[in-house]
């Protein structure tokens, strides 16, 4: 890992969520001083206890090493954090209102917390995904001429988020203050990465811009597996040859369930409110967002079939439920989709994921085991690509299910190895 034992800034992190734990963990590694606050009392009395609240690959190792030299600490209330900071955070929720704009209320609440507390010629940094403008936004909750507003935009991954932290494609720093984009800048100073500083509404906008795309280029693969299936075509060399063009590279052309997560429903959706607010169509976008839906119905479908044409009254058991393996995160997960519409059908769900042990939702039996989630199943659905999945004992999956069918959301099982057992498979584009 990237690391210096030069002390640097005081800094204050509002917000213990994925995005502030792995920015508060990964900084004090960095060489920072930093205080961490969130207003979840039960949070932060696990956080000093020495607990990891939320799951993701090396976070527990960097806290217990903050914790251990001292460079990172936890308190209860945005202000305590930002009492004594020189550059203070904002990580808090953004999420989608019903029209589709992003709800600031919480970001908000933070700023006029700290307002009164915060020292002259200190720095409020927006981590938050948050829309174009919304560096003047806090300015004016703040109230504070003489602090300055800067925004720093988050590209973490669930799941890798301490790596791309410390290890970026780029680091983003807008601001309309030079000197105050420099300062937050220099933060990341010890990574080694392109760092672009730019003004505030432009860094806002690759944020948006790059999580739409990504989006559009899920959809667009997904798309061409639909039509692989039509055709009889078998989407895996497709994919390699379109992901062999450097044009185009590999990444994010994976067919799948459907794309979902913290970021990208609540950020396409965002960013076609602000295109719409101007009089804009963004077409394209709002393509993307349905063709996504369709996906989800797709994934119905095919198990449908497998049922005969109707899922009402049958067990359905469905593996993985976190919005993507590595992560005990499920909001807006493609599985939660696919869940509801197999509810919707009256089927009968029962679900297994290595962490996810409960649903926001009412009717499906989430239980602790795989192959219990396959008994006397007409129907299995593979949702989430957790690599344990791959290792199962599927002779025993052949004997537990009513009637050998699976349904890979993910293409990752071996398909001719199933059919040498007896299931009938269904892929993604195959």
């Amino acid at each position: 890992m990237v690391r210096s034992e030069q002390v640097g800034e005081r800094v204050a992190v509002i917000g213990a969520g994925y995005v502030g734990l792995t920015t508060a963990a990964c900084l004090a590694h960095m060489g920072h001083e930093v205080v961490c606050a969130d207003i979840d009392e039960e949070r932060i009395a696990q956080l000093n206890a020495g607990e990891t609240p939320i799951f993701e690959q090396g976070l527990e190792s960097l806290l217990r090493e903050g914790r251990a030299n001292g460079r990172l600490t936890f308190v209860l209330g945005a202000a305590n954090a930002a009492a004594t900071a020189t550059i203070c955070f904002l990580c808090v929720p953004t999420p989608q209102s019903a029209d589709g704009a992003a709800d600031l209320q919480y970001l908000e609440v933070a700023a006029r917390q700290i307002a009164p507390v915060l020292g002259a010629d200190s720095i409020v940094v927006n981590k938050s995904t948050v829309p174009i403008g919304s560096t003047r936004v806090v300015a004016a909750w703040l109230e504070r001429a003489d602090v300055s507003v800067v925004s720093n935009p988050e590209f973490l991954r669930e799941g890798t988020a301490v790596h791309d932290f410390l290890h970026p494609d780029r680091v983003v720093v807008g601001a309309d203050d030079p000197a105050a984009a420099r300062r937050v800048a220099d933060l990341y100073q010890t990574l080694d990465t392109n760092t672009i500083v730019c003004d505030a509404a432009s860094a806002e906008m690759i944020k948006y811009a790059a999580n739409a795309y990504l989006a559009m280029k899920l959809s667009f693969v997904n798309s061409v597996a639909a039509l692989c299936e039509h055709v009889g075509a078998d989407c895996s060399p497709v994919v390699e040859g379109l992901g062999s063009d450097h044009r185009i590279g590999p990444h994010y052309l994976q067919p799948g369930p459907g794309w979902g997560g913290s970021c990208f429903p609540k950020d396409t959706l965002a960013l076609d409110w602000m295109a719409r607010e101007v009089d804009y169509r963004f077409d394209l976008l709002q393509t993307t967002v349905e063709v996504n839906e369709q996906q989800f119905d797709r994934t119905v479908a095919k198990a449908e079939a497998f049922a005969g044409g109707s899922l009402a009254g049958q067990q359905v058991a469905v593996w993985g439920l976190a919005f993507k393996a590595d992560t005990d995160d499920y909001r807006e997960s493609p599985a939660l989709h696919i869940v509801q519409r197999l509810l919707d059908v009256e089927a009968k769900v029962r679900a297994y994921d290595p962490e996810v042990r409960s649903l926001p939702f009412e009717g499906v039996d989430v239980v602790a085991d795989p192959y219990e989630a396959v008994e006397n199943a007409r129907v299995l659905l593979l949702i989430t690509e957790w690599d344990e999945f791959r290792w199962l004992d599927f002779d025993r999956i052949h004997r537990l299910m009513a009637t050998p069918h699976i349904v890979d959301g993910r293409n990752l099982l071996d398909r001719d190895q199933l059919r040498s057992i007896g299931f009938q498979y269904r892929g993604v584009g195959r």
